[in-house]
């Protein structure tokens, strides 16, 4: 048994807190797969990105029996971040802001609190 997490199950142990921390108000959660993936793919061939453009989070809708899906972006968000704490917030920021797309509300009414921090 390793004596440290790694980065990426650091990261996705902070994304399952945010997720945890909505599922309360917000049960339905439990049928929507939660992801982490290292960086977006481009959704075209040579479409290219700036700094500003890359992505942190995405979602895809449930449909055809298929479960819906949020997907937060590790190295993107690492980025942009400088420390666990500053880390945990942006994470919250985008789990907050994809959900809220998914379920079709304001990231404010998923979580009164979203942009308070």
């Amino acid at each position: 048994m390793p004596l440290a997490a790694s980065r990426g199950e650091v990261f996705a142990d902070l994304v399952q807190d945010s997720v945890e921390r909505l599922e309360r108000r917000w049960p339905q959660l439990a049928d929507i797969d939660f992801l982490v993936l290292d960086v977006p793919r481009p959704a075209e061939a040579g479409e290219a990105w700036n700094d500003e453009a890359v992505p942190l989070g995405g979602m895809v809708p449930s449909r055809d029996g298929r479960r819906g899906r949020v997907v937060v972006y590790r190295r993107p968000v690492e980025i942009r971040t400088k420390g666990r704490d500053e880390r945990a917030l942006l994470v919250h920021e985008v789990v907050v802001e994809q959900v809220a797309e998914l379920l079709g509300l304001t990231p404010e009414t998923v979580d009164p609190r979203y942009g308070e921090d």
